[in-house]
């Protein structure tokens, strides 16, 4: 005995589907965050992170305040530098 596929079961079919693909990428960006969570991340990271301006980055980096790297004309500064600066602040 055969059932035939009806629209419906493939709508219910696609939105499960859909939602095991969700679950799959959010668990390897989770994992991937995990793992890779930097210790060094760039000036726009740190603007987006904090809220700040490029100059306000640029016065951290030049009055000493947090360490940092110049990678092939790209700046990187510690991230916990940059948390304990601001945690203290508080």
């Amino acid at each position: 005995m055969e059932k035939a596929v009806t629209k419906e079961d493939l709508r219910q079919f696609g939105l499960l589907l859909l939602d095991k693909m969700e679950n799959l990428l959010k668990l390897s960006t989770d994992v991937k965050t995990k793992e890779s969570n930097p210790g060094w991340i760039k000036t726009k990271s740190v603007r987006i992170l904090l809220g700040i301006s490029a100059g306000s980055v640029q016065n951290l980096r030049i009055g000493g305040k947090v360490r940092f790297k110049k990678v092939m004309g790209s700046y990187y500064y510690n991230r916990e530098d940059l948390e304990k600066l601001f945690d203290d602040e508080r």
